[in-house]
């Protein structure tokens, strides 16, 4: 009994560390393939695209019958969800690391949970209690992250040698080959995907609240965000139809890569680990995609790290951890029998699903049930969208 709840327990932890480990590969294909003339609407078209043809059949298959009636508002909210990450955040990332480098990017991303946070605060998704210490530690957390993110655009300093890298003498510093401009462009496009990607958690986990159907979801999100990305791509590459044409090389590849493991089983597996712990706990494992991300970055692509991304990713990661100590309370105030319990329970999965189970079943093989742990929200509990 006690190895199985451990067992239970650890189900998300292992989903969100492999899941970062399957963007670290992504992160550096795409940035080989984008500096060797890829273009990133297109990459972003067949992305989405692959990912439809993979989710389909089992979304078709395993959700036959639990697949909730389609609303206007929830195909708005869908469609929503397909703007912020396919349209927006991948094309803005895509720029981003092409115009910095892959390892500054996946540094700069570490962002992402303080930017959710935020949101999620402004949502009434998050209340904070400045007497408690484990909201101390979000707010210093908070701080902490975008002293960070600052610290590595204002302050670029010498390149940091690597012991797996010391036979790279030859390459020069990505700072240096590119202008200030591009390389602040960059950082704002970059900067841009995480709020366009905090957002996307936020709102996909107000939907699976009235459309509990984790990869119909994944699916609906990629064909929308495909058929969207195809029209951005064809009216930006109209004078320049070639840059469709892929072959069998790097390209094709990142395309696949990218649309199965980033695309269609990220969406579905970050939508049930949010269901079961919440949208910040879903963003607090970036770091570690940031060390792989780095080390790949450093002996495939070449890149070297200056001292000011160093500086600035170890402060935004002491600053994560500060937020995830701080939700790691949550978590366990919420997992206390009684009324406590049920008062701080989130109203985006509390609510019963379309064969009222109340959430149960598939989203507690995650070990969540349909508590979202780390999250509090103010009683008396409200079933109605945040929105």
């Amino acid at each position: 009994m006690g190895v199985g709840k451990l067992m239970n327990d650890v189900k998300p932890y292992l989903a969100m560390v492999l899941l970062q480990v399957g963007f670290s590969g992504m992160y550096i294909v795409s940035v080989a393939s984008l500096k060797r003339g890829m273009n990133h609407f297109v990459l972003v078209v067949y992305r989405n695209l692959v990912a439809t043809i993979v989710m389909a059949p089992f979304a078709l298959i395993f959700e036959r019958g639990v697949r909730p009636k389609m609303t206007p508002l929830i195909f708005l909210k869908i469609m929503g969800l397909a703007v912020l990450e396919p349209v927006l955040d991948q094309n803005m990332y895509y720029i981003g690391a092409k115009l910095t480098s892959a390892t500054f990017a996946s540094a700069l991303v570490n962002i992402l949970p303080a930017i959710t946070f935020l949101i999620a605060l402004v949502m009434r998704m998050e209340k904070l209690r400045l007497r408690s210490l484990h909201s101390q530690a979000k707010v210093v957390g908070t701080v902490c992250t975008v002293a960070g993110a600052v610290l590595m655009i204002l302050y670029h300093g010498q390149v940091v040698p690597f012991p797996w890298s010391a036979g790279h003498h030859h390459a020069a510093a990505a700072v240096e080959n590119q202008s200030s401009a591009s390389w602040l462009n960059g950082t704002v496009m970059i900067i841009g995907s995480c709020l366009c990607w905090s957002g996307f958690f936020i709102l996909q986990s107000n939907t699976l609240q009235s459309y509990p159907a984790e990869l119909t979801l994944a699916t609906l999100i990629c064909f929308l965000g495909s058929v969207l990305t195809g029209g951005v791509a064809l009216v930006a590459e109209r004078h320049d139809m070639s840059a469709w044409v892929i072959g069998f090389d790097t390209r094709l590849f990142t395309a696949v890569y990218s649309g199965i493991v980033c695309s269609g089983v990220a969406f579905y597996v970050q939508g049930i680990v949010t269901q079961a712990r919440g949208p910040v706990f879903v963003t607090a494992f970036q770091p570690l995609c940031m060390i792989i991300t780095t080390v790949l970055g450093s002996t495939i692509l070449k890149e070297e790290t200056t001292l000011g991304s160093v500086i600035g990713a170890v402060i935004i990661v002491v600053g994560l951890y500060c937020l995830i100590w701080g939700k790691s309370k949550d978590h366990l105030g919420n997992g206390k029998p009684g009324a406590a319990a049920v008062a701080s329970e989130l109203p985006l999965t509390s609510a019963p699903t379309a064969n009222g189970n109340n959430g149960y079943g598939k989203h507690a093989a995650l070990g969540g049930g349909h508590h979202v742990a780390g999250v509090e929200t103010p009683p008396p509990y409200v079933p109605k969208c945040v929105h």
